[in-house]
């Protein structure tokens, strides 16, 4: 049997999983790391300390599979993408927090920029304007922080994101990244495939603190035998988490969709090797590259705030002490009782970018509970992948009759019965949710010739379950109508 290792690095924990050829999970571990909320809108994380993390879950996952890591064919990479870390390569320290994609402290810099900048980079990236992206938080590090500033002077600065700085760590200092991870930056040409010089003179990156880009599917590296694996292992596939679970969900045919449930959401269709420019307030990005195969890209539209509005109600209201109740308390009422809940935290993503907006739960009345609440936390992901997959069927043209779904949030029930309520078509979700991982397993897979090709990988994936929507379209539309005022009433929020 053959195994292969998939490190994921999401944005509130890092777990390593196994999967043998068969795309069957053997064993994983997962780890939770700290969120660093320095002030309002900012959000960081450890770079010392995920990295600490990726060493304790790939030994546990071992342990837990009974394998050591020379057992593993190759190990794959995908993470949280435009999260952003700056580390010295003499010392291999980090020399700041990562910025975290949800952070926003360069909105302002960001509206700054001139229009001719702004259509330049909207159309070389493919990206909006917007501080969820990498370049501008790059920018910051080097002008805000000594330490930073003065290792790019020093010429030993290495900025990027966090696939590149784990990559680095595992093998011992290769310093690379792939295009799904690169197109998230704003800094690369979609076209060219590779960094773009007048993006990277207007955010004043200097182009030798930057990863080289390669394809998500080769060997990039073996691990040190004195790391975590304690062997040489194959590094085989770098991927952005949400183009990696567009390979999990084997989407490698043109209009073929995924959403991804996780502390966002996010939804992708491939457009095949056409660069689709979005009317509609979607990105395009690179899906994938296998080897030398030709770009595949993707529209994406991108929602900032699902899965963590579930952490929000545990930690900070304590509605719930666990994730794993919200399901059951939001099925103890019928409905949200009116209740709108809209988590614009940090402002709303797709198809909105208002960086404005600030959260809000409106209709509430004497006989709210925290029950409506809950409900309408569930309510509001269901409302926002709406607002999105909307936008992808204008900007495809293509009407959705289904969707497939994958991402920890699946295994609620009730939040996939109402997804389908909210958009009037079938939630189809396979027997393996955590495809992210899967498919930078896959990736790594067909690097070494584990798998053969694409075709291998449609075999393995298998539906567990699918729901229809129970709503009549008038209900539908109403619902969603009154969704769409309480979004109107975040705007404008932050001057």
């Amino acid at each position: 049997m053959i195994y292969i290792g998939s490190l994921d690095q999401g944005t509130t924990s890092t777990r390593f999983m196994i999967f043998n050829t068969d795309a069957e999970l053997v064993a994983s571990h997962q780890v939770e790391h700290k969120q660093i909320l320095p002030k309002a809108g900012w959000v960081e994380h450890d770079g010392a300390e995920i990295w600490q993390n990726t060493q304790t879950v790939i030994k546990v996952a071992l342990e837990k599979a009974g394998l050591k890591g020379g057992d593993l064919a190759a190990i794959g990479i995908t993470n949280q993408r435009e999260t952003t870390i700056a580390w010295d390569c003499i010392t291999g320290a980090p020399l700041h927090n990562a910025l975290v994609w949800q952070d926003t402290r360069t909105a302002e810099y960001m509206q700054e920029l001139s229009e001719v900048n702004k259509k330049d980079l909207i159309h070389k990236t493919g990206l909006a304007i917007a501080p969820y992206f990498s370049a501008s938080k790059m920018n910051w590090l080097i002008n805000n922080v000594h330490a930073v500033k003065v290792a790019v002077q020093a010429g030993n600065a290495r900025i990027g994101t966090i696939d590149s700085w784990l990559l680095w760590n595992l093998s011992g200092g290769t310093f690379a990244t792939d295009v799904t991870n690169a197109s998230r930056t704003a800094l690369m040409n979609l076209e060219t495939l590779d960094w773009d010089e007048d993006l990277l003179n207007l955010f004043g990156i200097p182009r030798s603190t930057l990863a080289d880009i390669r394809s998500t599917s080769e060997v990039y590296a073996n691990t040190l035998e004195t790391g975590p694996l304690g062997a040489k292992v194959a590094i085989a596939s770098i991927v952005g988490d949400q183009q990696g679970a567009m390979i999990g969900q084997a989407c490698f045919g043109i209009a073929d969709s995924k959403t991804t449930y996780g502390t966002g959401n996010f939804a992708l269709v491939n457009t095949g090797t056409s660069i689709v420019r979005s009317s509609n307030g979607l990105l395009t990005t690179l899906c994938y590259k296998l080897g030398d195969a030709p770009a595949i890209y993707a529209l994406e539209g991108s929602v900032a705030v699902t899965g963590s509005a579930i952490q929000w109600l545990r930690d900070q209201i304590g509605i719930i002490s666990k994730a794993s109740e919200v399901e059951a308390l939001a099925a103890s009422v019928a409905d949200s009782g009116g209740v709108y809940f809209v988590p614009a935290f940090s402002g709303l993503f797709a198809p909105y970018w208002r960086s404005d907006a600030r959260g809000v739960i409106v209709g509430l009345s004497r006989a709210t509970t925290r029950a409506h609440i809950a409900r309408a936390a569930l309510e509001a992901i269901a409302y926002q992948t709406r607002d999105v997959m909307d936008a992808m069927a204008a900007d495809s043209k293509v009407a959705l009759t289904q969707m497939r779904v994958d991402g920890g949030a699946t295994a609620n029930n009730l939040l996939m019965q109402i997804q389908a309520d909210v958009m009037g078509i079938e939630v189809i979700r396979p027997k393996v949710i955590e495809t992210t991982a899967l498919g930078a397993a896959y990736a790594a897979g067909l690097a070494i010739g584990a798998w053969k090709s694409p075709q291998d990988l449609r075999n393995n994936w298998h539906e567990d379950r699918r729901w229809s929507a129970t709503q009549s379209d008038s209900s539908r539309e109403e619902k969603y109508q009154l969704w769409k005022k309480a979004v109107e009433r975040t705007l404008n929020w932050i001057d």
